[in-house]
């Protein structure tokens, strides 16, 4: 079965586009996802879909006025949205400086009921569920080139700043003692993070995106020995996971984000019993060498 699905894969142009799709997911989601991790920031990819979820029933809810133009494309404004909403993180995360998690919270809360007004002004709820969910089997030419010229901008950003994003990361006042300008890192990061996020919601979807970012990253962390050990083997987690939940859903007629989510934290389980039994097994060897 594997086989004739890795046949159909560059056989047929919509599962090469889905393969494609799935690399660029696979990279991105544990890539930025370990800085999320580091922040203690694990809801804010569920925070920032939601508010991008604004921006595209918006849009449709201006297409259904007949106002197209700048409108046509939904992506967008959930693009535009999900930085603001990025921006409002960062605006009540100073407010809240020891409640930062309440930010998240409101910022979710508003994204959640404007877009609600908006989807059903506009009369399309039923294309909510598509973006809830996901399709990664079903994006365009289109979505492939947007989401591979993000990932080449994400790979510019972090190959020119990626060391001051991580030190902001892991600790903002060395960081600062450093001579790193917080505030502009901080920013340079919600925003890229925004953007992300906005772009795989197509293939993800507003509910899984989150656990795409996480999962394959905790999975690391329990074997990584380093930040950068513990990215490779995010992204390699993920990688896997897009593959067999591509396979589970082209073969089994399911969503594709819920397979591939599905297939991270089988991946995740399989780490954490492997991890325990090996570290039981060393410690009863250790037991009897004393």
């Amino acid at each position: 079965m594997i086989l004739s699905f890795i046949t159909d894969l560059f056989q047929q142009d919509f599962m090469l586009r889905a393969l494609i799709a799935g690399i660029m997911l696979g990279i991105l989601a544990p890539l930025l996802g370990t800085f999320v991790v580091v922040r203690r920031l694990s809801f804010i990819a569920d925070t920032l879909g939601h508010f991008s979820l604004v921006g595209i029933s918006v849009s449709l809810f201006l297409s259904s006025l007949g106002v197209t133009m700048f409108f046509d494309k939904p992506l967008y404004l959930g693009i535009i949205f999900s930085i603001i909403g990025g921006l409002l993180i960062e605006l009540f995360r100073r407010s809240y400086n020891n409640f930062q998690e309440i930010s998240m919270v409101i910022v979710i809360s508003l994204g959640a009921a404007l877009s609600a007004i908006f989807f059903s002004l506009s009369k399309k709820t039923g294309s909510l569920y598509n973006y809830l969910f996901g399709s990664i089997l079903t994006v365009t030419n289109y979505y492939i080139i947007l989401i591979l010229i993000t990932g080449f901008i994400v790979a510019i950003l972090f190959i020119l700043f990626g060391k001051q994003i991580l030190a902001v990361s892991f600790d903002e006042s060395s960081a600062k003692f450093l001579g790193i300008n917080v505030n502009l890192f901080q920013i340079v990061f919600i925003i890229m993070l925004s953007v992300v996020v906005s772009v795989l919601l197509e293939s993800a979807g507003v509910l899984l995106i989150s656990s795409m970012m996480v999962i394959p990253v905790a999975a690391g962390i329990k074997l990584g020995w380093s930040y950068k050990s513990t990215l490779i083997i995010s992204i390699v987690f993920s990688e896997l996971s897009v593959f067999f939940g591509l396979w589970l859903a082209y073969t089994l007629n399911i969503p594709s984000g819920a397979a591939i989510v599905s297939i991270n934290i089988i991946i995740l389980l399989l780490v954490a019993v492997t991890k325990k039994i090996v570290l039981k097994k060393r410690i009863s060897k250790m037991d009897k060498l004393q």
